[in-house]
């Protein structure tokens, strides 16, 4: 470990020589004047429109709307099923099998456990000298045995990668820019995500690979290689996987992680009153420092990371967001009323009509809940289980934590503080800037403005939320990143290190740069990897439903077997 700290730092000292250097000439503003061209590129290229829409937000809803007829809503009927599956009620048919423990002379007819296990390891070790390039042959379900977290991990780590700052300020700049409205549809697209990242994460489970050393490579790059070749479309499938990995490395520099300490930087330079020039670069060489020590354990050690901070930090915000609603409980049925009413018939000054307030809240949702993407089944690949489908509905609760419930009490938040007339909805710059007090506030500053007139001291609690929520998103996208990196670049060591330069590199970046630039940037990447992953989502559906099927028969089984 203290060899790679070493090389590590080693890497970064010349950049963060030379920028000491020129911090006192406004290193800031220069990190920002170089970055932004490149952020207005990518982002005019990825967001085409089409009648005046963005063609990627209508893929994004159109295919959610499908997935959730097709599948027969499983964002509704199998979501207490998903809750049980994350508290581990079915870990014994996913480990063992249904039929070993619960068919035909199984556990049910008294058969041990133990014979199982030992029947169980024998039958690895065979598979395992059947391998070819790690690649069991004619076989995809073999390799859905073996996986490096359990459920919860799983959930936590995709969780933290999505519950940060698109909760925070992400829904701040949707209600600056867009209006109360804005939250129904915010609201809209994230349930409907539930069954997209049901889809894309049983798929990730399914077409994973296992390595010789037990570490778990999965994610869009691999069922978009694997599964198209599978279907006849062997050129294609590569074409597209090479796509997804180097746009996943984008949105993990981009989304993953510059917008990420941009947002921790701003609540930090506003609770210590730091307005030098210099003063982001330095605050993003302190998260890097923090990010790297713990991003070089890899997966499992960010899963025990992620699974301590993520529930704590997203409790403990709730909580406080209670506080504030029931506080202020006359209020609450205005604030619903003026959310349904914004909705369809929006005054937000700048926000463009109906249209324009769907398509923020679209917009910010997906940012925030990343359904469709494909980054989150990168890390559900890593769960030990037998049933692919079993993690694609533990995935579906995804969107529900980060947009119907995280994303909803903070814009209930906002909207009940602003009913004080703080601010004008509708920013007409389109930066989703509030004037508040004759000062300016974005992102996480407008939230951080209403938790402060309702809670003492809050504004120290939500910079740390803010701070911790970023650090658990960007090193949970480090390991997204990093996977896509992989798959272009091989597992070695020295691949992985450049990754992890770079990845710290635009945590200083980020930290450094303006809001405006950062998050066209992050928007940008983040929607790019829609496009190829789609690809696969449409090829592969019917794998997902076959699978669902094997997965609530081994339950059923189980649950007949128990009755008798």
């Amino acid at each position: 470990m203290k060899k790679y700290l070493l090389s590590l730092f080693t890497l970064i000292l010349p950049f963060l020589t030379s920028a000491q250097e020129t911090a006192e000439k406004g290193l800031d503003q220069r990190i920002d004047e170089g970055f932004k061209p490149i952020s207005d590129f990518f982002s005019n290229v990825i967001f085409f429109e089409i009648l005046g829409t963005p063609f990627v937000l209508i893929l994004l809803v159109a295919s959610a709307a499908f997935f959730t007829i097709y599948f027969g809503f499983p964002n509704v009927r199998y979501f207490w099923k998903a809750i049980s599956t994350v508290r581990g009620k079915y870990e014994d048919i996913e480990k063992h099998g249904a039929k070993e423990l619960y068919g035909e002379g199984g556990v049910a007819q008294g058969v041990d456990l133990a014979q199982v296990d030992d029947i169980e390891d024998h039958l690895v070790s065979v598979e395992n000298e059947l391998a070819i390039d790690g690649d069991i042959v004619d076989t995809i379900r073999d390799e859905s045995s073996d996986g490096e977290v359990s459920h919860f991990q799983a959930l936590a780590t995709a969780v933290s990668g999505t519950v940060g700052n698109g909760n925070i300020a992400g829904v701040a700049l949707a209600i600056a820019l867009g209006g109360p409205g804005a939250t129904f549809w915010m609201i809209i697209c994230g349930l409907l995500g539930m069954s997209t990242k049901f889809v894309e994460c049983t798929l990730g489970v399914q077409y994973r690979d296992v390595g010789e050393d037990g570490t778990v490579y999965g994610g869009p790059m691999y069922y978009l290689k694997k599964g198209l070749s599978e279907k006849g479309f062997k050129i294609l499938g590569k074409i597209a996987a090479v796509f997804f990995a180097i746009f996943c490395i984008g949105g993990s520099f981009g989304g993953g992680n510059a917008a990420q300490s941009n947002q921790a930087t701003i609540v930090l330079k506003d609770l210590l009153g730091l307005q030098s020039t210099g003063a982001g670069f330095w605050i993003g060489v302190i998260l890097a420092i923090l990010v790297g020590i713990i991003i070089i354990g890899g997966i499992k050690r960010i899963a025990s990371v992620t699974e301590k901070v993520v529930p704590f930090m997203a409790l403990l915000y709730i909580l406080c967001c209670l506080y504030i609603i029931f506080s202020n409980f006359s209020f609450l049925d205005d604030a619903i009323a003026l959310i349904f009413k914004e909705a369809f018939t929006p005054t937000a000054i700048g926000v463009g009509g109906f249209i324009g307030v769907l398509l923020v809240g679209f917009k910010r949702a997906a940012f925030s809940n990343e359904a469709g993407a494909g980054s989150a089944s990168i890390a559900h690949s890593a769960v030990r289980t037998k049933y692919s489908a079993s993690e694609g509905l533990v995935a579906l609760l995804e969107p529900f934590i980060d947009t119907v419930v995280i994303c909803t009490m903070t814009a209930l938040v906002i909207i009940i503080f602003n009913f004080g007339g703080f601010f004008e909805y509708g920013d007409i710059t389109g930066q989703g800037v509030a004037i508040i007090d004759g000062e300016s506030y974005e992102g996480a500053g407008i939230t951080a403005k209403a938790f402060a007139e309702y809670i003492p001291y809050s504004n120290v609690f939500l910079t740390i939320a803010v701070v911790l929520f970023a650090v658990s998103t960007m090193i949970s996208w480090s390991y997204y990143g990093l996977q896509s990196w992989k798959f272009l670049f091989g597992r070695g060591k020295a691949a992985d290190l450049t990754y992890k330069f770079l990845f710290l590199t635009f945590v200083i970046i980020g930290a450094a740069a303006s809001m405006g630039s950062i998050w066209a940037f992050s928007d940008a990447m983040i929607f790019a990897m829609v496009f190829p992953n789609m690809i696969g989502l449409y090829f592969l559906f019917p794998v997902v439903k076959k699978q669902l099927k094997r997965y609530l028969d081994a339950i059923k089984l189980k649950s007949d077997a128990l009755e008798e």
